[in-house]
């Protein structure tokens, strides 16, 4: 896998596929990159795990936080790297000690271990380097543009209502690509047809 740059079809899988999230290295401040992104898939749906040995069995918006990765007593599907790059391959070869193992491993924004990702995926694990899942929720989803980033998408599709009033947006068009969403897949279906 070529780590400088993914297809949106690749993260995609990850963020439809993936349920439960363990976050390594939350910090419980609310002014903290880590409580941002972590409140913000929280609010989307996933079930959010805080990793963090200084805040063991305290909690981070509502959910109890946890020393290590073996601690965690439910099966975890993706491993957020919230830690120095430096710190990445110990957190990895954690979490292949998990059973069932996690599906994939993501290194946030700077971070990135290529040792790690190789360790990973020679597991079968997927691997996001140097990357953050909100901002790749936001974008993949359109959502972003209603901060004023224009996506280039357009639809008049409801977004389905989640919990604590924030909509989940479907992640199962291509955006920002140029590609196709249902609208112009539609639209070419009915160009071909004759309509």
């Amino acid at each position: 896998m070529n780590h400088d740059s993914y297809p949106d079809s690749y993260i995609r899988g990850i963020l439809n596929t993936v349920k439960t999230i363990a976050m390594v290295g939350i910090s419980p401040k609310d002014n903290r990159p880590s409580y941002f992104a972590f409140k913000y898939l929280l609010e989307r749906g996933y079930r959010m795990i805080p990793v963090n040995p200084g805040q063991t069995g305290k909690d981070i918006l509502g959910q109890k936080v946890y020393a290590k990765l073996a601690d965690i007593p439910e099966p975890v599907d993706m491993v957020d790297i919230f830690r120095a790059s430096q710190f990445a391959l110990p957190i990895v070869q954690e979490a292949l000690t998990l059973t069932p193992k996690p599906q994939a491993i993501w290194m946030q924004l700077t971070v990135r271990n290529d040792e790690a990702a190789r360790l990973a995926e020679a597991a079968g694990l997927k691997v996001v380097m140097n990357r953050c899942p909100k901002i790749e929720y936001g974008r993949l989803s359109s959502e972003i543009s209603w901060m004023g980033v224009n996506s280039r998408t357009l639809t008049s599709k409801k977004a389905q209502l989640m919990g604590k009033g924030v909509q989940r947006m479907s992640l199962n068009r291509t955006t920002m690509s140029g590609g196709a969403t249902d609208a112009t897949d539609r639209a070419q279906r009915d160009e071909e047809g004759g309509h």
